[in-house]
């Protein structure tokens, strides 16, 4: 594919994976002999679309994510491994303003990439198509249409509707946008965020900021339903099975 904007990729790996119920954080469990983590970012690093990396993790894990990660299995795409914030949202506001120093104040160009560091199976298919989407409608999601029928809840544990499901979809990364475009969404959000805080809006995905603070719709992309996120022990054993199927 032929490339004109540079296209930084923010990997998100600052999380403690709690759920996991390892002392172990889940970015550095090992999966097919590999820490987690270096699923994401070997595609990343093989990846024609993707220039550069932003890789976030905890702020103790910064200096072992360094030389034991980045430096031991040679990613020479990442250009910075940073501390991330108690919650998504502040981590890859961290990356971002990494950015904006950078560019020293300049108009932020090209694309960005948010990903999971915990989804090991991004594939240069998934960031062919979401750049490509990008591109055309300036925020894009991968996604896949859910298998289940969904209901909402009033809270307390009872049904109150049912959305059609062939309208829902279940969010998964890369989510990828114009780089200014999310920055400035990124920076509407860090003026509103108690006011959204009072009035009970959360914000638990990069799109939500995008729909929160543009008047860019966001694009689903139709992604893989292997592009799981590990986050239980069952997730771990699920990616195992992917793995062996792959190497059959």
């Amino acid at each position: 594919m032929t490339k004109r904007e540079r296209c930084t990729a923010i990997l998100l790996a600052a999380g403690s994976g709690s759920r996991m119920k390892s002392s172990v954080a889940k970015q550095f469990m090992l999966l097919g002999g590999k820490p987690l983590i270096w699923h994401s970012l070997q595609a990343l690093e093989r990846s024609e679309v993707i220039d550069d990396c932003l890789l976030v993790t905890g702020e103790a894990d910064v200096p072992f994510v360094q030389r034991e990660i980045v430096e031991a299995y040679g990613f020479s795409k990442v250009s910075a491994v940073i501390p991330g914030g108690a919650e998504r949202w502040e981590s890859v506001w961290k990356a971002m303003t990494c950015l904006r120093g950078r560019a020293g104040g300049a108009r932020a160009e090209g694309y960005l990439f948010i990903c999971d560091g915990a989804r090991p199976f991004l594939t240069e298919k998934l960031l062919q198509d979401t750049y490509r989407a990008a591109r055309r409608y300036r925020a894009c999601v991968a996604a896949v249409p859910s298998k289940d029928t969904v209901k909402l809840s009033d809270g307390e544990g009872f049904a109150v509707s049912t959305p059609d499901r062939s309208r829902v979809w279940s969010i998964q990364t890369p989510q990828v946008f114009e780089a200014e475009l999310i920055l400035q969404a990124y920076l509407a959000l860090g003026r509103e965020r108690e006011a959204l805080a009072a009035r009970g809006v959360r914000v638990t995905d990069d799109a939500s900021v995008a729909e929160l603070f543009t008047d860019v719709r966001v694009k689903l992309v139709e992604a893989d339903y292997r592009n799981i996120k590990i986050t239980t022990p069952e997730d771990l054993l699920a990616a195992e099975s992917f793995l062996a199927d792959e190497a059959d």
